[in-house]
């Protein structure tokens, strides 16, 4: 078959030293057992890092997506075989050579593979590159190319605590046969597993010694050396430098404006900005947080970023550099410099300067004076070239628009909202091409919370979508398809996260919205990304990282992230807490932590509605649910998504008319705003529509199934939201089920179980595999609802407005495990899942749906 486009892949080759030997030493039966056992290691380990296995013989050909997924396989499973030799009494290494390169992939004909061809075919320079690597290695050594190196090293993080005792160690330039250019070598481990010492040279790699260090010539120069090297000292110094390596951080200071015009000062300065961060190389501190910094550091917030200052921040926050540019008037032309500063010793290593005539010369000047800083930093001419779009071409030509972004930035750090919608206004005033200013204004609207607002503006920064800088543009069409195509807008922020992988706030809405589809791990993934010191809302993101941990059912390590986010930021994490604890059922500490929650805010009244059906408290449930509606008022989403809860509580209270009323006018406040809005709210409507109806199925309050549908097919993108796809699914499994025709409800959920599906699937999946008599397999979902309440309690949609329900559903399987059994003939189980239902929900209090 033909080959696929090249594609950017990770590669990983390993042997395993010495197999021959092990089968004479051991034998073939004990050989055998011991291959076996290799072979379910590699299976394991390729689940755990998502490797991709093309080839095996004595050693192993894995392809990933990611070079920190190479590298967590390649530690697993040098690890793994040592403690598999340790048990068998023998040594049992492994070499291993990682690298990212181009290659080239086809499939097989069937025919080819029946006669044993692989599937998959896998060609390219990278293969041999990463052959070589693998083959120079020592046993139990890693070795890395100079491109997964960096790539590698800065995604440390992910693997936890192991991460950070990982020692690294370069091993200098090598020459490989066939390939022209050297290669630089490095080598990670674990101490005490790794061997950390330089490879040996092999006949298709050696060393890259230069001529002067060859022993024929060290003779005849050292003793020219000698002679020159005292008065070489005096005519020459060596040139300062700095480590500093990919997607490292830096932080520009203030602009030193010597041209006597104020007006330069924020508008050069955020042009300065707006040109460094088009780099994938150079990542450049936010000015929030350096702002932030300060405020750490018990300065004002205005204080100046000089070289000293500056420098304390890049300390602080893990910066490598400083960057500080300077403009002024020399000789009648007018000069943008900037000098890259080692926070360290506050020396200046690089200098770059550019002239021009008159100041509108001065937004090319910025561009090449970031462009030679780059290249001295590391980055390669084209990746320059790639990623760099003239600032004149994505900011303003006139001065006083640029001057009202810059201000407009600064107050949206303070997050003085209103002064930067202003602001950002202003700057499309006066030059209405200005995209950037437009997508301004809409961070605003989203940041109120008022998407509605901003499609105005989006449209406008859509229609001018060239004026942006390639990250900006990736991220306006991220916004635009949750207007547009929001079935996509989940993998368009993967996409920008996957480009511009600390760009923050692109891993941090790639979390957000992999999270309302239940896809907690990925999720976490970003989220941890994003949680870094560099981040100004990384108290936010640890609530993030909190909320994925709850959905993974890992309660510690959720309870850990939400305090630590409380602490840093205050904010929702409290709430997360109160759900962390109940679904734990540890229900003493969930009250502590309810008492700490504010009391004037509605949305927490999501979690002391649910909390309280949790312990059968109906009353107070209702209580607290009417109380969410008081605050939030008529007006506003909040006002329909949090109606639904009010019907759960009202339903456990046994007050079913009144829960069918409510539910009934969630519904219809939602399908109002479904018919009038077709913003980015209408998501949530079309969840809480269809929320609304399951709940009145369950209820007896009647069939909407079809009024909902009708709607929400005049606007077929939501439909296909998996989300809102996978909730229309369950509502019309459950009319199905409520009609006696479990079989086809069957049939239309079991093609929702991909391991992300919705809480209320496995509820409706439940009662219809009972329903049919099919016990075992409803059994097993009446065990996974009481398993996963953190998925019950963190689930989002229309802003948790199924919460409460998902509560009850977690405990009433409970009861339905005793049922199921019961009809096993394991009375004695079921008796005693009957009384930890009892004893949750004593009988006396148990509505008559309940009893029954």
């Amino acid at each position: 078959m033909p080959a696929n486009a090249p594609q950017l892949r990770t590669l990983l080759l390993t042997d395993l030293v010495d197999s021959m030997g092990l089968v004479e030493r051991l034998g073939d039966g004990p050989a055998s057992d011991l291959f076996r056992a290799h072979d379910r290691l590699v299976l394991q380990l390729q689940q755990q890092w998502r490797g991709r296995l093309i080839d095996r013989s004595d050693g192993l050909l894995l392809l990933f997506e990611r070079p920190i997924d190479g590298l967590g396989f390649a530690l697993d499973y040098v690890r793994g075989l040592a403690d598999m030799g340790r048990s068998r009494g023998i040594a049992l290494h492994a070499r291993a050579g990682l690298h990212v390169g181009e290659v080239l992939t086809w499939r097989n004909s069937d025919e080819a593979v029946s006669i044993g061809a692989k599937p998959l075919e896998v060609e390219g320079l990278a293969k041999p590159i990463a052959a070589r690597l693998m083959a120079m290695a020592r046993p139990g050594q890693i070795l890395l190319s100079a491109v997964a190196e960096p790539l590698a090293h800065r995604a440390a993080r992910e693997l936890g605590e192991r991460g950070q005792h990982l020692a690294w160690k370069s091993w200098g330039n090598w020459r490989f046969k066939g390939v022209p250019e050297p290669q630089q070598i490095f080598e990670v481990g674990e101490p005490g597993i790794a061997p950390l010492r330089r490879p040996p040279d092999t006949p298709k790699a050696w060393r890259d010694i230069p001529l002067w260090r060859r022993p024929a010539a060290l003779a005849a120069e050292a003793a020219l050396l000698a002679g020159l090297a005292v008065g070489a000292w005096f005519v020459t110094r060596p040139e300062p430098a700095i480590a500093f390596n990919q997607r490292d951080w830096v932080v520009i200071g203030d602009l030193r404006n010597l041209t006597g015009q104020s007006a330069l000062d924020d508008s050069l300065e955020q042009a300065f900005r707006i040109s460094l961060e088009q780099s994938r190389y150079v990542n450049v501190l936010s000015d929030l947080k350096a702002r932030d910094t300060l405020g750490r550091m018990q300065r004002p917030g205005d204080t100046v970023l000089d070289r000293a200052v500056a420098s304390e921040i890049a300390l602080r926050d893990g910066a490598r550099a400083v960057i500080l540019p300077t403009v002024a008037e020399v000789g009648g032309r007018v000069r943008v410099s900037a000098e890259v500063i080692d926070p360290h010793t506050q020396t200046t290593v690089y200098a770059e300067s550019a002239d021009g005539r008159g100041f509108e010369s001065m937004l090319e000047s910025i561009d090449r004076v970031t462009a030679s800083l780059r290249g001295k930093l590391g980055e390669t001419v084209k990746s320059i070239e790639r990623d760099s779009t003239p600032l004149p071409a994505v900011t303003s030509k006139s001065l006083d628009a640029l001057r009202a972004y810059a201000l407009a930035q600064n107050a949206l750090a303070r997050f003085n909202y209103a002064e930067a919608l202003q602001l950002f206004q202003r700057a499309t005033q006066l030059d209405p091409q200005f995209a950037l200013a437009w997508l301004g204004q809409v961070r605003v609207y989203y940041s109120q919370e008022n998407a509605g607002r901003g499609e105005v503006p989006l449209r406008r920064a859509q229609a001018l979508r060239e004026h942006l800088p390639p990250r900006e543009a990736l991220y306006l069409d991220a916004w635009v398809s949750e207007f547009d195509t929001p079935a996509e807008t989940a993998t368009k922020w993967v996409e920008l996260a996957a480009l511009y992988p600390d760009y923050l706030p692109g891993r941090g809405n790639a979390s957000t919205w992999l999270y309302k589809e239940n896809r907690f791990k990925e999720a976490l993934v970003h989220t941890q990304a994003a949680a870094i010191p560099q981040n100004p809302l990384q108290g936010q993101e640890f609530d993030s990282v909190g909320r994925a941990y709850l959905g993974l059912e890992q309660y510690a390590q959720a309870e850990a992230a939400f305090k630590r986010s409380f602490a840093m930021s205050g904010g929702g994490s409290m709430r997360r807490l109160v759900s962390t604890a109940a679904a734990r059922r540890d229900f003493k500490a969930a009250r502590a932590y309810e008492r700490r929650l504010e009391a004037d805010n509605p949305f927490v009244y999501i979690e002391r509605t649910s909390l309280a059906i949790d312990q059968g408290r109906w009353q107070d449930a209702q209580r607290m649910a009417r109380k969410a509606v008081d605050l939030a008022g008529n007006e506003g989403a909040a006002s329909r998504y949090l109606t639904l809860p009010v019907a759960v509580a009202d339903w456990m209270a046994g007050d079913v008319e009144s829960a069918r009323a409510h539910a009934r006018s969630a519904l219809e406040k939602a399908l109002s705003a479904l018919r009038g809005y077709r913003g980015a709210d209408s998501e949530e409507d079309a969840a809480l529509a269809l929320g609304a109806a399951l709940a009145l199925l369950r209820m007896g309050g009647g069939d909407t199934t079809d009024e909902v549908l009708g709607v929400l097919k005049e606007r077929p993108a939501l439909l296909d939201i998996p989300q809102i796809a996978e909730l229309a699914t369950i509502t019309k499994a459950a009319r199905n089920r409520l009609a006696d025709r479990p079989d086809d409800a069957i049939a239309l959920l079991s093609p929702l179980f991909d391991g992300n599906e919705r809480y209320q699937a496995h509820v409706e999946m439940m009662e219809s595999l009972s329903l049919s008599g099919r016990n075992d397999e409803a059994l097993w979902h009446a065990r996974w609802l009481q398993q996963h309440r953190g998925t019950a309690y963190v689930e989002l949609e229309c802003g948790h407005c199924l919460q409460a329900l998902n509560v009850v559903d977690s405990d009433r399987a409970i009861r339905i495990e005793a049922a199921l059994l019961e009809k096993q003939g394991k009375a004695a189980e079921a008796a005693r899942k009957l009384e930890d239902f009892n004893r949750l929900w004593p009988v006396e209090i148990q509505p008559a749906h309940l009893r029954r």
